[in-house]
């Protein structure tokens, strides 16, 4: 049986950390691999070795397959361990590192390249009888193809990259004005997200639920689900709060989950970590969706209540060892929260820049999986995650109780994030709800049922929020009580140290005002990205609601539509071009 010694991680950011935390635990030497503003990241000063790529973009560097495959030459890996992202779901990529005799810490390729193409997925799970919702057995050849889809099965259909996941190349169409602009943007999204655009339709089950299972598969034949999990609180088709196990199941839906994916994983011939995913209907209607060939960011939540690490078991599978147990016992309920560099109250706009303060929770049950630190920034270039916080309680109720502690535990400045969203969800009686009561939360409930709460999201302290200055918080002491003063910054605080022993806590900083996506007759841009679209013309005319951009930050599309009626001018955006946060992309003058 073959020994793991030296494992080169082919990732950033906490999933590489968390790979070098599972490898220190193991005895196993870990080698990072960075790309320059990476040099002082977290995940390397934690690894054994540390080896820079040589670039800046993620395709020059953690998508640079020949790169990597060079450093573990160099520095001697007998294994890679992909992460999640990046590489973590190619083919090629797996069989380039057995090739050059390493060790894979993944499934074998042959599976990753059927159920990584979701439409041979498909037909895999019509073999063996799994949950299906009606969708084209191949992809499409072009747009008509989708409205004859709409024709036959009506709407709303989604539209998905053929290869990949994360929620990226996905589209859900209501309306049929949406299907063409829907489908240029699911293709375009798969091309840069994976490097191929195919795309297939699926009927769309209205207000589903999405719900997994976290699966371990040995090469011996053994295949286990760990635990179910929710994760239907999604933005964009991203998730942002995971839980398991998946509460509000009835007895029957849990056991088609649990046998349809046993089926479908040993069917593939997988082994390794795997998830399966899945959407329930209102009506309770299970449907297959994809299974994803990787670890899962949101893998901590099945760790804390089954008390496996999912990281260390797949270094055993790897090294060929069999799982030794056929079921897991779970305890408990685990809730996780991504904290990611994104404006709520701008519909979750991607936020790049330098964290100033950084001050996360601890106690009974809070689990914190980060990879930056209290000065690092939050780039354009990858995705927006500062940390995930991990809470788990005896019950759904105490989880959701210490959740509650621990983001109010939670301090972060200098760029906008989620923790507003989260708290706030916290304290909706639809996700909160009680055993007996109604589980309101679906994949779209963020963007309809919850929407009208966004704008009031803010990131910032409302000490500080009210005003533009510059403001400064002190702790003095009177009559032996403590006591926080803001004031504004520099306000006579020599002095006042001096006299009266005032104590500096921290300096915060009110934001400057989000530059607005538009002002009198100049369109401008509401935030740091790169242009992937420019859908006018200079000198063109266009209704106010027209696409005029579509920018793409941190991985997500955001559309920049016209504020006005009128024409077009001082146009020169142009695809690939970078801009940032409050630069003009046109003016809009009466026509």
């Amino acid at each position: 049986m073959p020994v793991i010694r030296k494992v080169l991680i082919a990732n950033r950011g906490e999933i590489a950390v968390r790979i070098a935390r599972a490898c220190t635990d193991a005895g196993i030497a870990s080698v990072a691999v960075y790309a320059e503003p990476d040099r002082e990241a977290l995940h390397v000063r934690l690894a054994g070795e540390a080896y820079a790529l040589g670039g800046v973009r993620a395709v020059e560097t953690y998508l640079d397959a020949a790169k990597i495959l060079d450093v573990a030459a160099r520095c001697g890996a007998d294994a890679v361990h992909p992460g999640y992202g990046f590489l973590a779901e190619n083919a090629e990529f797996a069989r380039a590192v057995i090739a050059a005799g390493l060790m894979w810490i993944g499934p074998p390729p042959e599976a990753i390249a059927t159920l990584g193409d979701k439409v041979s997925a498909r037909h895999i799970a019509q073999r063996v009888g799994a949950p299906l919702a009606p969708g084209t057995p191949d992809p499409v050849a072009g747009l008509a193809q989708v409205h004859e889809f709409v024709t036959e099965h009506g709407l709303p259909i989604m539209i998905k990259a053929a290869f990949g996941g994360g929620g990226r190349g996905l589209k859900v169409v209501h309306t049929t004005d949406q299907v063409e602009a829907m489908f240029d943007s699911a293709v375009r999204e798969a091309t840069a997200a994976f490097g191929r655009g195919e795309c297939f339709v699926e009927r769309y089950l209205d207000s589903p639920r999405h719900v997994e299972t976290q699966c371990l598969a040995d090469a011996h034949g053994g295949v286990v689900v760990v635990s179910t999990r929710d994760c239907s609180l999604q933005r964009r088709h991203q998730k942002l709060v995971e839980e398991a196990p998946a509460p509000f199941l009835t007895a029957e839906q849990e056991a088609v989950l649990r046998e349809a994916s046993v089926a479908i994983l040993r069917e593939a011939g997988y082994v390794g970590a795997g998830t399966c995913e899945f959407l329930i209907g209102v009506d309770g209607t299970v449907s297959f969706l994809e299974v994803n060939t990787r670890l899962q960011v949101e893998h901590p939540v099945t760790e804390e209540v089954s008390g496996i690490d999912l990281v260390r078991e797949q270094l055993r599978i790897a090294a060929g060892e069999p799982l030794g147990y056929t079921e897991v016992a779970t305890r408990g309920h685990s809730i996780e929260f991504r904290i990611n560099g994104e404006d709520p109250a701008a519909g979750f706009l991607p936020a790049p820049g330098r964290i100033t303060r950084l001050r996360l929770p601890g106690g009974p049950g809070v689990r914190v999986d980060s990879g930056v630190v209290e000065g690092d920034s939050v780039s354009g270039n990858y995705d927006s995650m500062i940390a995930k916080i991990i809470v788990t309680g005896a019950t759904r109720t105490q989880a959701i109780q210490r959740a509650r502690r621990a983001l109010a535990e939670t301090e972060i400045a200098g760029i906008p994030t989620v923790l507003p969203f989260h708290r706030a969800v916290l304290e909706a009686p639809e996700y909160a709800a009680e055993k007996d009561a109604p589980f309101a939360v679906h994949t779209r409930w963020i963007e309809t049922a919850f929407a009208d709460r966004l704008p009031g999201l803010s990131s910032q302290d409302s000490a500080t929020s009210a005003s533009s200055e510059p403001t400064e918080r002190v702790v003095v002491e009177v009559g032996g009580k403590r006591i926080e003063v803001v004031l504004p910054a520099g306000f006579g605080l020599t002095s006042a140290r001096t006299r009266t022993g005032l104590v500096p806590r921290r300096q915060r900083h009110a934001p400057a005002a989000r530059t607005a996506a538009a002002s009198g007759t100049t369109l401008t841009s509401p935030m740091q990205g790169t242009i992937v679209k420019v859908a006018v013309a200079d000198g063109a005319e266009v209704a106010e609601g027209d696409l005029v951009v579509v920018l793409e930050a941190m991985k997500m599309e955001q559309p920049l539509v016209a504020h006005r009626a009128g024409r077009v001018t001082g146009l020169t955006a142009a695809v690939g071009a970078s801009v940032s946060s409050g630069a003009t992309i046109c003016e809009i003058l009466d026509a």
